[in-house]
């Protein structure tokens, strides 16, 4: 409710109007662990001792039963080794009234041994995760978000529930596959997790639509945002009773070939907890970048090279096909044009099925022209990587980290008429990373050193948000804090400064390890009367949305709940009689005449002005200030000036009664009384008789 006006009790039977404003909710506490999981934990600001030594035991990890005891107004939060200060493994654990959610369960592709894995013990070393955890929400499907998921669930040992989006539900089990064959049929990893795990773990997914408000338990709810990004991206809203959270996962505000811009409403969160990749970066246009790839890719294939483009399977991939395929269209060309196998099929699959994901012009064609069914682009087989002649390639994964990508990599890195182009970030640790930071001789496996002889070009369509678009969606939900996760700490910084300054807000960008404490203020929950909404909706017309609507009204208590009420409801139901409160003020003047006579003059006096204003300056106001009050027949004029048979003089509510000087004979006193709605009136009378009198000395 913002800002009502309402009335509240000063003493018995008497009420005094005030204005009752919506209050911040409880703290939040995010801090990033030394290992793996970035974390946030909501306190209350009264706790007892006892219930602070529970949070902290083991080590200063958070214990359920700290956690759980007393909502209120504090919140941690911690990256704990993925997300803060980095990018990759993206895992955070937020608590918020109470309630304890993981936010991501990612791996990092820089690593090849256990350091890929978030340091789960971080959130609780005793007991089991499934009764700390009340859920786990994936954000969407590339590996850095969910690759540690059956790890986390089959072989930590989680087995609550995983919301994500239907897309995510669908497509996270084959990328998961994918890797997992990479990391033990090809490199003969241990430690891994099996086909069969991440089927189990996959039952363990609940669908979440676009927008529908989930009900994870009484009290803790999520609801789902377009993120565009990639096919089934979302943002999530977590929220206990008033207090909010939300998580953008990664998210794309500039719409593309294929999906739509990420998009939330102004749902004003205690934290967001954004992104940060492209924490620096301001694109070009989009159309200039697409001339420059596509004259590089010409220029390439035109003078007989080959060009490599590392991509994901879903995502940027399908960009840039529909991308080459207009251009090859329109300039009849003729060089091959070539997709990792099976995963054109399988894109062009889901494609139709989450066909509601997609953007605005492909949903309205997709019946007469599917856009994912490709002329130019055909199915890559391994022997064409040997293959004379020019070609290009869209090979995964696409950080250079393994698989297919790599190995045409290999092949083609010491010819330098050929080409590989990143599209996108690439994580330190990374073949990706190393070539675009100008290394050119690369250690792989077995100390084989490759030479890179190939021409190297970044050219950015990663599917993240710019600056320009951090801090549109940052002005879009309107938070009262902000903390920046998966970016870079130099770029983080230069963000973090902007947001400061720009929306005047708290900004976050904790390292793993660290942790932040957000204190706010509990909120207090008020009951509209029907009457009152009825009552006042008849007074005007329909509120704006936009701006705030007061209601007038009084507030009670009763059974420790709050109700605005009309003030006839709340004397009826207190059993309380209606009294009044009125103002006094004294003005003294010198005149010898009786009492009876003096409240004549008066009523004489003001009735004159009320009738007709006499032409006078005037003059200066109290305090010697001109002007500080409005002409005399801009507030007595058509107001009824009365005469009593008691001797007083009434303007409206307002009282005059004369009186004698308890030591002065010579002198009057004028008793000037009001109520608070003529309190603009009975202040002008008042200096009204100061000045058309002569006062005394």
């Amino acid at each position: 409710m913002a800002g009502p006006e309402a009335g509240g009790p000063v003493g018995k039977g008497l009420w005094w109007p005030w204005r009752l404003a919506a209050l911040p909710p409880r703290v939040f506490l995010l801090s990033t662990c030394g290992g793996a999981v970035p974390s946030a934990r909501l306190h209350s600001r009264h706790r007892s001792a006892g219930a602070l030594r529970g949070s902290g035991a083991g080590g200063g990890h958070p214990s359920r039963a700290g956690v759980r005891e007393g909502h209120g107004s504090t919140f941690p939060a911690s990256p704990c080794a993925g997300a803060g200060q980095d990018v990759g493994r993206s895992c955070i654990l937020v608590s918020i009234g109470g309630k304890n959610v993981m936010l991501d369960c990612g791996m990092h592709m820089g690593f090849s041994d256990d350091r890929r894995f978030p340091d789960f013990s971080y959130i609780t070393r005793h007991g089991r995760l499934t009764d700390f955890l009340d859920c786990v929400i994936i954000s969407h499907f590339h590996l850095d978000h969910c690759g540690a998921l059956p790890y986390f669930s089959e072989m930590v040992g989680y087995d609550g529930p995983i919301y994500m989006t239907q897309p995510t539900q669908a497509i996270c089990p084959i990328l998961l596959e994918d890797y997992r064959k990479i990391a033990v049929d090809k490199k003969g990893e241990a430690n891994f997790f099996t086909s069969q795990m991440i089927k189990d773990c996959m039952k363990k997914a609940v669908a979440v639509h676009l927008h529908q408000t989930v009900q994870v338990d009484d009290e803790l709810e999520i609801k789902a945002y377009y993120a565009g990004h990639v096919l089934g991206a979302a943002m999530f809203q977590i929220k206990v009773g008033s207090e909010s959270v939300v998580y953008t996962g990664d998210y794309n505000m500039t719409p593309d070939r294929h999906l739509g811009a990420a998009w939330i409403d102004k749902c004003r969160p205690n934290l967001l907890i954004t992104e940060s990749t492209y924490a620096t970066t301001i694109r070009d246009s989009k159309r200039c970048r697409e001339r420059d790839f596509l004259k590089k890719v010409h220029e390439t294939v035109e003078r007989g090279g080959k060009v490599l483009i590392p991509v994901f399977a879903l995502g940027r991939a399908q960009e840039l096909c529909i991308l080459l395929e207009t251009f090859w269209e329109r300039m009849d060309l003729k060089a091959p044009i070539y997709f990792s196998t099976g995963l054109t099929e399988k894109a062009n699959h889901y494609y139709k099925l989450f066909i509601p994901w997609t953007n605005q012009k492909i949903r309205k064609t997709f019946v007469q022209r599917n856009m994912f069914e490709f002329k130019h682009i055909k199915a890559f087989d391994r022997a064409f990587a040997d293959s004379p002649g020019p070609m290009v390639v869209f090979a995964t994964p696409g950080m250079l980290h393994a698989g297919q990508s790599l190995q045409i990599f290999r092949k083609w890195a010491g010819n330098e008429k050929n080409m590989v182009i990143m599209p996108g970030y690439c994580v330190q640790g990374t073949v990706g990373h190393k070539i675009l930071s100008g290394q050119r001789k690369l250690e792989l496996e077995g100390r084989q050193v490759l030479e890179v002889k190939m021409q190297v070009e970044y050219m950015s369509f990663s599917a993240h948000a710019d600056a320009k678009g951090i801090m549109q969606l940052v002005g879009q939900a309107e938070p009262e804090n902000v903390l920046l996760v998966h970016g870079e700490a130099k770029k983080m910084e230069f963000l973090k400064q902007k947001i400061e300054q720009e929306f005047r807000l708290s900004c976050y960008m904790p390292a793993n390890g660290e942790t932040v404490t957000l204190p706010t203020s509990p909120s207090i929950p008020v009951g509209i009367s029907l009457g009152l909404l009825k009552r006042e909706m008849a007074q005007g017309l329909l509120p704006d949305a936009k701006k705030a609507r007061l209601l007038h009204g009084t507030l009670i208590m009763k059974d420790s709940t709050f109700r605005l009420v009309s003030s006839e409801q709340a004397l009826k139901e207190l059993g309380l009689a209606e009294h009044q409160l009125r103002f006094t003020c004294r003005v003294h003047l010198h005149d010898p005449r009786k009492e009876q006579e003096m409240a004549m003059r008066v009523y004489s006096h003001l009735k004159r002005w009320a009738l007709r204003p006499p032409l006078l300056d005037w003059g200066e106001g109290e305090g010697g200030q001109a002007g500080s009050h409005p002409p005399p027949c801009s507030l007595l004029k058509d107001h009824c000036v009365q005469h009593l048979p008691d001797g007083s003089v009434t303007v409206e509510s307002i009282l005059i009664q004369a009186a004698a000087h308890s030591e002065d004979p010579g002198t009057k006193v004028l008793l000037v009384s009001w109520t608070y709605q003529d309190e603009e009136l009975g202040s002008y009378l008042t200096s009204l008789l100061k000045k058309g009198l002569p006062q005394a000395p």
